[in-house]
């Protein structure tokens, strides 16, 4: 499902499959006039998923076709934890990722989204063996898809932080071409890489250490915490420390053209941030 113009901007939000799965996905999107979205398949409250075939999938694929929507996301459940040093938390994130690859096959989507996962108290270098060990049991390097590790806050004991963190998980994976990444404006911020005033910088880093062909996917966040907080709190567009004008810079730099950037901001701005962001007028 990739994008027809990789020279355009794909940007939309998290919207919900509540009822009617994709079709409720896709016409929120037409909604906030996007065109690209992102969702999660289960809830992050545990239990059992529905079942993906009952996703109304074909009838929200000729909706996205007819609108211009493209590239669609799928976030991995934060209840997955692939670093966690208990066997029963760990296996159960195999299950789930496992299970999601399926899920989102079936969907025909091309990216799931992941956090790299906590150490609770085990350490990095811990954690990041732990999450490679997991994903090379998952990954048999004939999947259809990519999962995208996201870059974290630095906060609490989250690892993929660092380009460097997360280029190590990858170095460990067998079927690393199976792997990208998804990067955070609010995250990446907060950590400590200057995405507002030297952004260039930032994704020259990116290159040198992970290689720009694995930037598959961009969270497109302000953030209510100051530079190199280390706290994950996003806040809307413009009403946080990174601003307006910076994170507008992000979205129509050229080298997130023809990726799906994804709003995850509260209060239900999206189609208001968007076009602020697109200089639309509302």
């Amino acid at each position: 499902m990739k994008s027809e113009n990789t020279s355009s901007i794909l940007l939309g939000a998290n919207v919900s499959i509540a009822k009617t799965g994709l079709l409720a996905a896709v016409n929120e999107t037409i909604e906030y006039d996007a065109n690209t979205y992102m969702i999660y398949t289960r809830s992050n409250r545990g239990g059992k998923a529905r079942p993906i075939t009952d996703f109304n999938r074909d009838e929200a694929l000729g909706l996205m076709r007819d609108h211009g929507i493209y590239d669609p996301v799928v976030h991995l459940s934060y209840l997955v934890n692939l670093a966690s040093p208990k066997e029963e938390t760990w296996e159960y994130g195999i299950s789930v990722l496992t299970e999601e690859i399926a899920r989102v096959e079936y969907l025909g989507f091309r990216y799931i989204v992941m956090h790299p996962g906590s150490h609770v108290g085990e350490g990095v270098p811990y954690a990041l063996e732990r999450i490679a060990e997991a994903l090379n049991q998952i990954l048999t390097g004939d999947e259809k898809l990519t999962i995208c590790l996201e870059t974290m806050a630095g906060d609490g004991s989250k690892v993929g932080n660092s380009l460097d963190e997360i280029a190590d998980i990858i170095s460990r994976v067998k079927h690393n071409h199976v792997l990208g990444v998804c990067i955070d404006t609010c995250h990446n911020y907060s950590y400590g890489y200057d995405v507002v005033n030297d952004f260039d910088g930032f994704l020259h880093q990116f290159n040198e250490i992970i290689g720009l062909d694995r930037l598959k996917c961009a969270h497109i966040n302000d953030s209510k915490n100051p530079f190199d907080s280390k706290k994950d709190r996003h806040a809307n567009i413009g009403e946080g420390s990174l601003g307006l004008e910076a994170i507008k810079r992000i979205v129509h730099h050229d080298a997130l053209r023809g990726i799906p950037q994804i709003l995850e901001t509260p209060a239900g701005k999206y189609r208001a941030e968007i076009d602020l962001l697109l200089d639309r007028q509302a």
